[in-house]
């Protein structure tokens, strides 16, 4: 994942817990559970983003392994 990715994602994450925070302070529980909703999907993001990165570095090392560039 680039930078760019982790960046927004942990973006996302912290403005997810602002609302989660202030739909808690204020009572406003469908802020509170949209809080909570972005924060999942930020987390999400992250978990398939470093699954591809996983997969990347498999298909890397495997075409190492064929050409021989080890």
């Amino acid at each position: 994942m680039g930078i760019t990715d982790d960046a927004k994602n942990k973006a996302d994450d912290l403005k997810g817990r602002a609302k989660e925070a202030a739909g808690s302070v204020t009572g406003d529980d469908d802020l509170k559970s949209e809080g909570q909703a972005d924060q999942g999907i930020a987390s999400a993001k992250g978990k398939v983003a470093d699954a591809a990165d996983k997969v990347k570095e498999g298909v890397d090392n495997v075409k190492d392994k064929l050409t021989g560039n080890r």
